[in-house]
């Protein structure tokens, strides 16, 4: 690999020396969410530090992983022409597709947050058609399903700074998130994007031990937009510090996951309830590239009065990213596959993630390539906030080329320079292994190829089990994936690199 920075070196050392602790394969719950919000509010009830924390730490949380400048141009926009969107509106309220930001109207403050920060120059699809839907009087609930990188998250980002009144100083907006990551990342969009109209925010985050502030101790919050996950905002709810009183707009994140039985659903529904209990006009907004149908039947029981964006499930599969499987004899040859021929022919191609099922499996990898001389960083739900942190600034620096993540990154992670994803396992569901979680599989490869460029994912498969799997997926989205074979042949992968159009 090629040289690196002394702080990867760091990152990677770190790591090694501490590798994540094994799985209990009693540990159902942790297997159950994978997504590393279960594991955080657990640690707080055995005494590790509150959810809570002041504005000023969580805003400098936020600060500390912003993404530099040179490499965040344009980067929450450019979305592939040919996503086929469809809108299904209920009533007879009128709804014009938005062709300019002015259209909408919109504060000059925010119209210049959108052309200077944001360097945007129009509105992408799902934005021209879902902004009007959100922000047109009588303002419907609305259930939004769109691409990977498709620009979901300017959509509700714009949609809380459009609603808030920045003369009142109360929670106006509420973005909840399955994990901590994605909810700093959402609001690093926010700040950027709201950063003239003096609208404040802050994140309910799980915090590390240094911005430790007991729940009793914090004031009560007034900060305009709050986004965080969803254990914490139940939690400053539940100590009447967080009021749902003036809340206009209430925005789930990954919606598919966080109303899933085995997801968010309960902390979900209550936050919900708490705020439909003294605020009956709030707008609910779900968003997410996957709703499978038990979450389709539930929502429609709990929404009502809704509109609806969709694409169909065979187009979500994303066409700028090459699929391809291939059949391992044994563990250690998907190591070597790793080793021999993706990390030596797409050193300089970006960077890479390699996603694994469990943080057991994590350990081992990470241990076997830094065995081998690699520098890499793992990140799974069992290490601290801190570390965790510094992991995910490190990698969207560009300091670290290889991250090791268990689906704790599979949803919402957007890094521009990732270019190669790597199953080392497949996503299966939990109550149903012998089942693929399409879902999680979707998100997985829509971690490369990010707003329609280039990328390749590379499924290691090494059971019969994992050929079944593959195959199931490969009938859901009704997309074969390419096979590369022999496992060990370097022709085979130059082919398969060029062919994504990354060699």
């Amino acid at each position: 690999m090629s040289d690196s920075t002394a702080a990867a070196a760091d990152g990677a050392a770190r790591s090694a020396a501490n590798p994540a602790p094994a799985e209990s394969k009693a540990a159902a719950p942790e297997q159950k969410r994978l997504w590393g919000d279960e594991a955080e509010e657990e640690e707080e009830e055995q005494g590790a530090p509150s959810n809570s924390e002041g504005k000023a730490a969580a805003e400098l949380d936020v600060e500390s992983l912003t993404i530099g400048e040179q490499k965040k141009i344009n980067k929450f926009l450019d979305e592939p022409e040919d996503s086929n969107i469809k809108a299904v509106t209920l009533g007879d309220t009128p709804y014009t597709s938005a062709s300019t930001f002015e259209d909408l109207n919109l504060s000059p403050e925010l119209l210049k947050g959108l052309y200077v920060d944001m360097k945007f120059q129009k509105p992408s699809k799902i934005q021209a058609i879902s902004l009007p839907m959100i922000l047109t009087s009588p303002y419907k609930n609305l259930i939004a399903q769109a691409h990977n990188g498709s620009g979901k998250t300017t959509c509700f980002v714009l949609g809380m700074l459009s609603r808030v009144d920045p003369t009142l100083n109360a929670p106006q907006a509420l973005c909840i998130c399955p994990t901590r990551e994605l909810a700093i990342q959402n609001m690093e969009v926010l700040q950027k994007m709201g950063k003239y109209t003096g609208i404040t925010s802050e994140a309910a985050v799980p915090m590390d031990s240094s911005n430790y502030l007991p729940i009793t101790k914090r004031p009560p919050v007034t900060a305009q937009v709050v986004i965080g996950t969803p254990g914490t905002i139940k939690k400053w709810m539940s100590a009447k510090k967080l009021s749902g009183t003036f809340i206009k707009i209430l925005v789930f994140d990954e919606a598919d996951h966080m109303l899933a039985e085995d997801g968010f659903k309960d902390d979900s529904l209550r936050i919900m309830k708490d705020i439909e209990r003294v605020n009956s006009k709030c707008q609910v907004l779900l968003f997410s590239a996957t709703f499978n149908d038990t979450v389709k039947n539930f929502v429609t029981r709990i929404m009502k009065d809704y509109n609806q964006l969709f694409v169909k499930k065979e187009e979500l599969s994303l066409e700028s990213v090459k699929q391809y499987k291939v059949n391992c004899p044994d563990e250690l040859a998907k190591v070597l596959v790793i080793k021999d021929r993706i990390f030596e022919f797409g050193e300089k191609l970006g960077q890479t993630i390699i996603f694994v099922r469990t943080r057991n499996s994590a350990s081992m990898l990470h241990k076997a390539l830094v065995g081998f001389g690699y520098e890499v960083t793992t990140i799974q739900g069992a290490l601290r906030q801190e570390d965790r942190d510094k992991i995910v600034k490190e990698f969207k620096d560009g300091l670290t080329q290889v991250l090791i993540s268990t689906d704790l990154l599979a949803r919402g992670f957007d890094q521009q320079q990732v270019n190669l994803v790597i199953n080392y396992d497949l996503p299966v569901k939990y109550e149903t292994p012998s089942e693929p979680d399409y879902e999680v599989y979707l998100h997985r490869i829509g971690r490369a190829g990010r707003f329609g460029r280039k990328g390749a994912v590379f499924n290691l498969l090494c059971t019969d089990r994992d050929c079944e799997l593959m195959v199931k997926i490969e009938n859901h989205f009704a997309t074969p994936t390419v096979e590369v074979a022999p496992w060990n042949s370097d022709e085979e992968f130059k082919k398969a690199l060029q062919a994504a159009g990354l060699l």
